[in-house]
């Protein structure tokens, strides 16, 4: 019994290859080798290249937000135990502190127990969360840059620096999100479209037609003073508008390709349209996807960052962006605030455009 299993599992394999075989030789011999060529243009692209890694890192270093920026010490060594402040609760009573509550490390007075005798501790490269307000600074706030605030501080006196790289991980991973919702949602609506055609691509369309003439903007403003601003709230509504333009290209890419001699294999071999639309026609029309989506992230910071200038985001207490920005156009004189998160937006949209661009000289059919 065993080597029957063993005999149908061989020739079930034998098949699949055959059956891939006759649709890669059916396939343009270009699209099959296309994906290392581009990759080699998109790196022979230096500012494309260049900028995709420096995106990465500086990404990749505001996910660690907790470790560089924080008001809690990594480490603590006291009375001859170490203790990891950013991980647990400790009261202050545990570092001969007098309250059972939480120990505050950016008072003088912790900071005195922690330091003294044999004491240490090592506190993050940033001393200050983006919710930290600093009670001990001498300027009133909002503070310029200083010693103690590299950035200054808000009309609050939180740290600009802290809001500043909370905000740039907030305002990636929301773009993020939305992005993988939009492409999911437009490709799945683009790919039934450009497939099947006739009266199902006539109806979508008019419903798209219809769906994108409602007012946005109008609908947000409604929502935010329905409910309470959060970040679930934005994504979801930018969501649900957020995925037909994309749907327009996929559509055109699968009415293109439905038609290719690889195609028409693929339904002789007697493939189901299912496994003919995202294993053989989807990878072949991702070009338009993957060009569009450093823009796209793009598009979804800048949407993030203007609702919360316009105090139709995220809740006050979240570190933003766009709430950096209006706190700098109420405060005139603070220039620092206006100016640093400038420098961060602008930065992070250059990236992502020198990015795009890369992507689609790499992914351009014409260059071959």
């Amino acid at each position: 019994m065993s080597w029957l299993i063993l005999v149908f599992s061989l020739s079930h394999i034998i098949i699949n290859m055959n059956n891939q075989t006759i649709i890669t030789e059916a396939m343009p011999e270009k699209e099959v080798n296309r994906p290392n060529r581009s990759w080699k243009r998109f790196k022979a692209n230096r500012r494309g290249y260049y900028s995709l890694w420096l995106f990465i890192v500086l990404f990749g270093l505001s996910l660690f937000a907790e470790v560089l920026s924080n008001d809690k010490p990594l480490l603590v060594y006291y009375q001859n135990s170490f203790y990891l402040p950013i991980l647990n609760m400790y009261p202050e009573t545990t570092f001969g502190g007098d309250f059972e509550t939480e120990a505050d490390y950016v008072d003088p007075y912790v900071k005195q127990l922690l330091n003294k005798n044999d004491n240490w501790a090592i506190y993050p490269l940033n001393p200050f969360r983006y919710d930290t307000i600093n009670y001990y600074n001498q300027q009133p706030n909002p503070a310029a840059p200083s010693k103690a605030n590299l950035l200054g501080t808000d009309d609050r006196g939180r740290d600009v620096l802290a809001r500043l790289i909370y905000g740039f991980r907030l305002s990636v991973l929301f773009a993020f999100v939305l992005t993988i919702i939009g492409v999911v949602l437009g490709v799945l609506a683009g790919a039934i479209q450009g497939y099947f055609g006739g009266k199902i691509d006539l109806y979508a369309q008019r419903f798209i037609e219809i769906w994108g003439s409602m007012p946005e903007l109008y609908l947000l403003i409604i929502f935010a003073s329905l409910f309470e601003p959060s970040v679930l709230l934005l994504i979801i509504l930018l969501s649900i508008f957020g995925w037909m333009g994309l749907a327009d290209y996929v559509r055109a890419e699968f009415l293109r390709g439905r038609n290719m001699e690889y195609v028409k294999a693929a339904r002789a071999l007697g493939l189901s349209n299912r496994a003919i639309m995202f294993r053989h026609l989807l990878p072949n029309s991702m070009t338009p996807v993957v060009t569009f989506l450093p823009f796209r992230i793009s598009g979804a910071i800048l949407a993030l960052t203007s609702l919360d200038f316009l105090g139709l985001g995220v809740p006050p207490s979240t570190p933003s962006l766009g709430e950096l920005l209006s706190q700098g156009k109420e405060n005139i004189e603070a220039w620092w605030l206006s100016m640093s998160t400038f420098v961060v937006l602008v930065g992070t949209l250059m990236l992502l455009i020198f990015i795009g661009e890369a992507l689609r000289e790499a992914l351009d059919s014409r260059r071959g």
